[in-house]
């Protein structure tokens, strides 16, 4: 079989890594912006062409007999790149834009969410006006404000983090005026945690929980990237949660699943990926994404025990009740090298060397290969995930490696410690009045 993934990141790179360990042997074909080592390496052919340039990469994908293809970053999915490529008869285990706006349109997802009583949705309102977005902040205090449109996970902020105070709720949110509408809603207070899975319009296989970090320094300190790195816990549950909590942010994406069909006519297929928020009354949902987080999305394949190619086609053909989809029993620890100065004022085109990284797995992210070498980009390089039966040893393993990369990187080391991961326990505790 002929496969396509568009796509150039860590997350796209994860995605071929588990596509190459398939047992029907399948040819791999890519399309990338920029030449990432570690897909090119695992492809028969690629072309190095923007991702978004629908009518290239249709081209492409015909030109390869390519069968089934899957995307990975949001851009393409915004452009209907997923709707194209089935107009010329090709296989898709990726959302068409209809659904993907669940995404890359935040006012519709919120509306969305309102009109079909899906739970977990904070209360919120959409403006295009300053005035009655003031009065909306003052009246509910203590806001988070989102732009409506893609933001690469960096352009959301709240108060109490990046917003001192309700003026400086009120300053960013006018600025973003200027891009569309803003979205205004509730501050939601708890520990954040990613729920993902593959759906084949009507049917969901889980998986496991994991807890992204997006703060670009130790202790969760300075501003949010795109994500610094991720765990989780051998089996499903981070060790913050409950069995209730997943099973309630299972029911809201089977539920989202369903009113997808009934709001716009199409069923969604690929892999869905829910940000929530745990709270004292339940999970909150802060995001849907229509496709794998990055760095989720290295936690979880690493640990795909069957065939992810069977998952891709029962995707795209709507038989994924017919497979059953298991992950190991491990814990996995993923953390994120990236450039010097990064994510305000990264150093870019800096050479980095890969040593000995013992057993940890090794995912090129925002790299280019040139004569040879690697270089960064100025976003997240290179990302290394242990992986073992507790949280504590993946750490050491994701450690060591770091530690075995060379260049003008920087990295946090308290991802997946104890000490860390207790405080989110104790937090959650503190939440729950226990």
């Amino acid at each position: 079989m002929n496969i396509l993934v568009v796509g150039g990141g860590g997350r796209e790179h994860a995605m071929t890594a588990a596509i190459a360990r398939s047992r029907k042997d399948p040819s791999i074909y890519a399309v990338m912006s920029k030449k990432n080592p570690g897909i090119a390496a695992l492809c028969e052919d690629f072309l190095l062409e923007k991702e978004t340039d629908v009518e290239k990469v249709v081209e492409f994908a015909v030109s390869k007999n390519i069968e089934l293809v899957v995307v990975g970053p949001e851009a393409p999915l915004a452009v209907g790149l997923a709707d194209a490529l089935e107009d010329a008869g090709i296989s898709v285990a990726s959302p068409k834009r209809k659904v993907a706006q669940l995404e890359f349109d935040k006012a519709w997802a919120r509306n969305f969410m309102r009109n079909n009583n899906i739970a977990g949705c904070p209360v919120f309102d959409v403006f295009t006006e300053k005035d009655a977005m003031d009065a909306f902040i003052d009246e509910l205090g203590n806001v988070a404000i989102k732009p409506s449109g893609l933001t690469g996970g960096k352009g959301v902020k709240v108060m109490g983090d990046q917003l001192p105070d309700v003026e400086a709720a009120k300053e960013y949110a006018a600025g973003l005026l200027d891009m569309g509408s803003v979205v205004v809603e509730e501050n939601l207070v708890g520990e954040e945690f990613t729920l993902q899975a593959f759906v084949d319009g009507k049917n969901l296989a889980f998986m496991p929980t994991v807890q992204d970090h997006k703060r670009a320094f130790e202790n969760d300190l300075g501003p949010n990237t795109g994500g610094m790195g991720s765990y989780n816990e051998a089996g499903e549950i981070l060790p913050f949660l409950t069995a209730e909590d997943v099973e309630s942010s299972k029911q809201i994406m089977k539920d989202t699943i369903k009113a997808l069909h009934k709001e716009t006519g199409q069923e969604y297929k690929g892999t869905l990926y829910g940000q929530f928020m745990i709270t004292k009354d339940g999970p909150r949902v802060i995001e849907f994404n229509a496709r794998f987080g990055d760095p989720e999305a290295m936690n979880v394949l690493p640990l795909l025990e069957s065939d992810y190619v069977d998952v891709l086609a029962a995707m795209a053909s709507g038989t994924l009740d017919k497979l059953e989809v298991k992950f190991s029993n491990k814990a996995t620890v993923c953390k994120y090298a990236v450039p010097a100065g990064y994510p305000d004022h990264p150093t870019k085109d800096r050479e980095v060397v890969v040593g000995d990284i013992g057993d940890a797995v090794l995912f090129y992210s925002s790299v280019y290969e040139k004569d040879g070498k690697v270089y960064t980009t100025g976003s997240r390089a290179v990302a290394v995930v242990g992986v073992a039966d507790s949280i504590a040893k993946a750490e050491e393993i994701a450690q060591i490696a770091l530690e075995n990369l060379s260049g003008d990187l920087h990295y946090r080391s308290d991802i997946g410690k104890a000490d860390l991961i207790q405080r989110r326990i104790d937090h959650m505790k503190q939440i729950r009045g226990q």
